[in-house]
Order: structure tokens, then C-alpha cells, then sequence
């Protein structure tokens, strides 16, 4: 527990709404106990303005760590965990060049740069953008000089930069703005749950919300953004704040065909039942960017995005068996 974190929240909710420090505090705990909702969860869906009943049909930290240990199995984490494993396991979806650092000579990694230019580094193991890197080959003396930096710094992967479609790049070119499809298998059949885009914000070539990035949901039948743009600082965007682009209503392009590709992925493994699938739209089609055996429950529930405060555990109970 942070505890620091805990009473922050309790100030700042408190400089919201003006309700008492103390009651706050016990609230919170009650939530975290009774429905498995962290003080993060209290303080961005704004649990401080829910009746017990909306409560209940929140998917909280809790619940989302019950989810994934009825429908994920331990043994397979290491495929999701390490990008190397990843990349060669779901190597179909991937759809463009990539080295694992540690088992690249130096003589493939030149000719891999002799046609590139920039290239995104990743590390192994972390998650929400953390440590990825768009590299300049002119930013270096030499390709040597490149390799023996990526190989110091223990990055993992270099591989192509994507080219996003245009209609995603103009919402915002800073970034590849990936969507983030989330799958259950079950009984041999995939299905999507729920579908966000997640947009990018800041000065990082990253759209995670953990980076400063937004996010919006996406109708899974349809494609289009159904509500706006919401951070973790609970600031709303109607347009994107760097391009004037309008979220509210936007179609994402070729979208059944990444429907596609995740409903296809989510049988690679079947051990691993509940997987959040990070997709990029390119001017080709879909590729993958990542696949996550935890998915974060974060970008569920936000409040521009339930009016109605009920949350998404009814949709999860009808694929979840156990829930």
C-alpha cells in the first residue's frame, strides 16, 4: 500500500466534493475491501459519486486480477512477458523486421540499418511505454557506436518504425496511436469485450494513458469512437489539443480486419484466455504491436465514458465463468 498515494487521494477527492477527510478515508477502504477497488480506482471513476449498486458492477482492480486468474495460465506468461517470445510466437501478426539485440551479430544489425534510418528500441519486460525509443542512425557516428548502445542500455528489440494510416495520423502524428482490442477465449470460440484507442499526448512516441497519453472507447460492431477523449489527470478532450481532430464519432479505419486479427490471435494460445491485443493501423492493414496478459482495467470505467455509472463487470460475467 501507498500509503502517500492513499492520503492524497483523500485530499484531493476531499478539495472535490468538500466531504470530510475521515469519512473519505473509511469509504475507501470499505470500496477496497467490498468491491477490490484501489484508491486510483476511487479517485479516476470517480467512485465518491456511486450508489452501491453502481459499485457492484464495477471491474476493479480486484475483480480484473480475479478475471485473469480464472481465464490465464501462469505457464504461458512468459510468451506475453518477453518481447523476444512474443515477436516469435505471434510472428504473423507482427508484420515487419525485427532483431533480438542479444542474438544479433553486429554484422546483421548493419545490414539491417543499411536500409533504415530510424528504428524503435524496445526493452524486454517493461510495459506502458516504458523505455521505448525512436532512434536516429545519423544521431550516432556509426552503426557500431548505435549497436554497442542498444546493447549497454539492454534494450531488447529494434525493429521498423510503423507507418500509421493517415486517418490515425491525423489525429495525432506524434505517436502511433494504437487501439486496444481485449479478448476472451472460451469453449474454442474468441470474443471481443471492449475496444479503446489510445492517443498519444505529450513529447514521448507513446499513446499509453500511464505516459500521458488519452484514451476513448470504440463500438466493437462498428468502429467508431463513441465518446471522447479522458487522461489520467480526468481532463476530457472533444478535439485532440496538437491537430483540432475531432475524437467523438471519428471511424477507425479497416477495422473488422483488426477485429479480425485479434479474434484470430486470441486461439494462438488458448491457455491465455483474456489478453488485451495493442493494434496499429497501417496503410497496409493491421499489425500487432503487443499482446498483454494483464490487461489494465484502468481505461474501463472512466467517467466521460459511463454516463449511465454502470460499469462493464455485467459484460464480463457473460463470458467469465466463475466471476
Amino acid at each position: 500500500m501507498d500509503y502517500k498515494g492513499l492520503f492524497d487521494t483523500v485530499g484531493t477527492v476531499h478539495k472535490i466534493t468538500g466531504k470530510s477527510r475521515i469519512k473519505l478515508f473509511f469509504d475507501i477502504v470499505y470500496c477496497g475491501l467490498r468491491y477490490g477497488a484501489g484508491y486510483k480506482d476511487y479517485l479516476l471513476c470517480e467512485w465518491y459519486l456511486l450508489t452501491k449498486e453502481q459499485r457492484a458492477t464495477y471491474v476493479t482492480r480486484g475483480i480484473n486480477n480475479t478475471i485473469t486468474r480464472l481465464c490465464n495460465d501462469p505457464e504461458y506468461y512468459f510468451l506475453f512477458d518477453n518481447k523476444n517470445e512474443f515477436y516469435s510466437k505471434f510472428g504473423k501478426f507482427i508484420k515487419r523486421e525485427w532483431h533480438y539485440i542479444p542474438k544479433t551479430s553486429e554484422e546483421e544489425f548493419e545490414k539491417f540499418m543499411s536500409t533504415r534510418d530510424v528504428i524503435i528500441a524496445k526493452p524486454s519486460n517493461e510495459s506502458c511505454g516504458n523505455g521505448v525509443e525512436k532512434i536516429r542512425k545519423t544521431d550516432f557516428e556509426s552503426v557500431e557506436k548505435l549497436f554497442d548502445y542498444l546493447r549497454n542500455k539492454g534494450s531488447a528489440i529494434a525493429e521498423d518504425v510503423i507507418q500509421q494510416h493517415e486517418l490515425i495520423n491525423a489525429i495525432n502524428p506524434g505517436s502511433v496511436n494504437t487501439l486496444r482490442i481485449v479478448t476472451i477465449y472460451r469453449d474454442g470460440e474468441s470474443h471481443v469485450i471492449y475496444a479503446f484507442i489510445r492517443i498519444g499526448n505529450g513529447d514521448r512516441p507513446v499513446d499509453n494513458i500511464n505516459a500521458g497519453g488519452m484514451c476513448a472507447p470504440i463500438d466493437i460492431d462498428t468502429g467508431i469512437i463513441t465518446h471522447v477523449g479522458y487522461d489520467k489527470d480526468r481532463i476530457t478532450y472533444k478535439t485532440h489539443p496538437k491537430t483540432g481532430c475531432p475524437i467523438e464519432g471519428y471511424q477507425i479505419p479497416m477495422w473488422k480486419e483488426a477485429v479480425d486479427m485479434c479474434l484470430e490471435a486470441a486461439k494462438v494460445v488458448p491457455e491465455m484466455g483474456y489478453v488485451g491485443w495493442d493494434i496499429a493501423i497501417t496503410p497496409d492493414g493491421p499489425v500487432m504491436v503487443e499482446g498483454n496478459n494483464l490487461p489494465g482495467h484502468d481505461i474501463l470505467q472512466m467517467p466521460p465514458h459511463v454516463p449511465d455509472r454502470i460499469g462493464m463487470l455485467p459484460r464480463f460475467k457473460m463470458f467469465v465463468k466463475g466471476l
